[in-house]
């Protein structure tokens, strides 16, 4: 009755299971309080935007009038344009190559629809998010991995990304920077990657979320002007602006002009088939991408903050180390292997009571990696990596 696509293993994990019975109530647990160090939602961690600005901008009497745009209200787009001229120094970005959607992932789905026949495949990293699995189900397109190999720092594979490519290869994905690792696409990288796809007629697929929190401060350059090969570059206001609530993202294309005229009359139409975005927000566009003033210092500080005590505490536990990070809300903690990372994490939780990932849940190559999030509350933090360290330090 129901689609392979849809055929995804419905049962909850040893680690969910184990999180859930620790939150249930009267469960036992040795040392109080959990401590979630995965949470992602910065609505759930304290820091917030103005909330009177935001709602006050949702208010607009404009929005009792129906005007489906297919790419989006030129406003919104405008406002789009104007973050990136602001952010990143970008002033050849003209509103006809952006299209605004609820969502990356909905951008996502927009650019493998726009680019794959059903068993196309695409190239993705690894590790990376693994949302990817089921936008490529839904999608109908096989992902094929390639490696991030770490050395002093993070770098592409080539020799594999090039391993990897066949007949039915139509894109690769970049993550700028990774989630999780936090590692930037260089220069060198993308130049030699702008000539991989050039040659193989391969499309440029880059998640630009978290492209604002570098954290020394330095600005990374986006990808929304990358000419030299068919590009599509995703983000929104949910990392932004912190206000993954409000449903607003885009995918913004780039490249030799022919293409992306191409791209964008056959985008167009998908977006106009679904017409998902709602008014509101997109009338608010230019106040909540504002917003981004506000919030992203207090963000930048907290994780700068957090990662600095995460340095203090290993100083006292030589057996661990975290791997390097240039960006996001996310560090790798690199452990002893005595199991399976599923299985440190289940004990974590029930003898420290802390809630961490994984490595194998962002597709890691081997055991012993430990997810963490930093936009955690910093007592929070303090508290779950000195009990993480207790047990997996010794």
């Amino acid at each position: 009755m129901f689609s392979h696509r849809t055929n995804w293993s419905l049962s909850p994990n040893a680690l969910t299971l184990a999180l859930a019975e620790a939150r249930s109530p009267g469960a036992a647990n040795p040392v109080g309080k959990i401590l979630d160090l995965t949470i992602s939602n910065p609505t759930e961690a304290g820091v917030r935007p103005d909330p009177e600005i935001v709602l006050a901008a949702l208010a607009n009497p404009a929005a009792m009038q129906y005007d489906p745009q297919p790419r989006g209200l030129l406003a919104a787009r405008h406002a789009v344009c104007r973050y990136y001229r602001e952010a990143h120094g970008v002033f050849d970005l003209d509103a006809g190559r952006l299209v605004l959607t609820t969502s990356t992932s909905e951008a996502y789905s927009y650019v493998f629809r726009l680019l794959c026949n059903p068993g196309d495949e695409i190239l993705v990293p690894k590790p990376s998010y693994p949302l990817f699995e089921f936008l490529a189900d839904l999608a109908d397109v096989t992902l094929v991995a390639y490696p991030l190999l770490y050395d002093h720092g993070w770098q592409i594979d080539f020799d594999s990304l090039r391993k990897a490519a066949t007949a039915r290869s139509r894109a690769v994905i970049l993550v700028h920077p990774n989630n999780p690792t936090g590692s930037y696409v260089s220069a060198e990288e993308t130049a030699a990657l702008n000539v991989f796809c050039h040659d193989r007629g391969l499309a440029l697929i880059v998640d630009e979320v978290f492209l604002d929190y570098s954290y020394d401060g330095a600005p990374r350059p986006s990808f929304v002007s990358n000419a030299d090969a068919l590009t599509f570059t995703l983000s929104g206001v949910s990392k932004i602006s912190a206000l993954p609530q409000m449903k607003l993202a885009w995918v913004a294309a780039s490249g030799p002009q022919e293409l992306v005229a191409e791209a964008g009359a056959r985008i167009e139409i998908i977006a106009d088939t679904f017409l998902s975005l709602n008014a509101p927000v997109q009338l608010a566009a230019g106040v909540l991408l504002d917003q981004r003033k506000q919030i992203q210092p207090v963000l930048l500080d907290r994780v700068r903050r957090n990662l600095g005590e995460l340095e203090l505490q290993l100083a006292g536990h030589p057996a661990c180390a975290r791997l390097a990070v240039e960006g996001g809300w996310y560090v790798v903690l690199r452990v002893p292997v005595r199991g399976t990372d599923e299985e440190l994490a289940i004990r974590l939780l029930r003898e420290a009571g802390v809630s961490v990932h994984p490595g194998h849940f962002y597709d890691f190559a081997g055991e012993g990696h430990l997810v963490l999030s930093l936009i955690t509350d910093p007592v929070d933090f303090r508290e779950g990596v000195a009990r993480v360290l207790q047990v997996v330090g010794t």
